[in-house]
């Protein structure tokens, strides 16, 4: 509970699935959190997400854990909410340490690669991409003026290596589109003392991702998973406390994945 004591995180996406996980643990290591997201109680779509819950938000599970949070709500594809978020915050506690730019999604129509529908791709750009500068954008000049801060970039697996079918393609494109935002903000970050780093998760267990992967079925995937298992929330949160503390002083303008050794991403 000491690691990030005194310091501010402020998670984007962070209502339910992995952006709770991420929350709750640089909460347990002494940060105060913002949660924004575009609605706060985001869990109550999911059965198996409302059955993870303990308190009515995260908020209120973070605050359990006896460290102050609050929750915005915000769309991080509008370019006008998430500056107003992040004033919120350095207004509240005078600061940000940590940036976790969770947010995203993908939609699931035309998606092939060669059949794109231009909409829908503006549209997961927008969530994912765009929503991660506009988050950036908005935290960068708080930590330029406090020449500390640590930047964590959420990517996935599917922005390194296509679907076999060529299918969402829209959200390969907009991962991969992160990846390098993130080499070049390391680059123009690092004489101000800040890193900026990629996670890329593959096959991660949420119970919103459950019933799309039991769809699939599960033993086709994880027989391309050299750990032979699918990921958990949790795998994923240990790299953001990694990346979120002094740990990773020395590493910036990296791309972790976090897929268990997967060779080929299937849908």
């Amino acid at each position: 509970m000491t690691k990030l004591a005194g310091q501010v995180a402020l998670i984007t996406g962070g209502a339910r699935g992995l952006g709770r996980a991420y929350a709750l643990r640089i909460a347990r290591l002494g940060a105060n959190v913002a949660v924004v997201d575009k609605s706060l109680t985001s869990y109550t779509e999911f059965e198996a997400e409302q059955r993870q819950m303990s308190a009515a938000t995260v908020v209120d599970e973070i605050r359990k854990l006896g460290v102050d949070s609050i929750g915005i709500e915000a769309d991080v594809g509008d370019r006008d909410a998430i500056p107003a978020a992040a004033r919120q915050v350095e207004e509240r506690w005078g600061r940000i340490d940590v940036l976790v730019c969770n947010a995203g999604g993908s939609l699931y129509g035309r998606n092939r690669a060669s059949d794109l529908d231009i909409d829908e791709m503006s549209e997961v750009l927008r969530r994912n991409l765009l929503g991660t500068m506009h988050t950036v954008l908005a935290v960068a000049p708080i930590m330029k003026r406090q020449r500390s801060g640590k930047m964590i970039t959420v990517s996935s697996q599917a922005g390194s290596a296509g679907s076999v079918d060529g299918g969402n393609a829209h959200y390969g494109v907009a991962k991969a589109g992160i990846v390098m935002y993130t080499r070049y903000l390391a680059q123009d970050l690092g004489p101000f003392g800040v890193t900026a780093n990629c996670i890329a998760p593959g096959y991660i267990g949420t119970g919103r991702l459950m019933e799309r992967f039991e769809r699939m079925g599960v033993d086709a995937i994880t027989s391309r998973i050299a750990l032979r298992r699918l990921g958990t929330v949790e795998d994923c949160a240990r790299v953001i406390e990694f990346l979120a503390t002094d740990l990773s002083d020395y590493v910036t303008g990296a791309v972790i994945p976090i897929d268990g050794g997967s060779t080929r991403w299937a849908g």
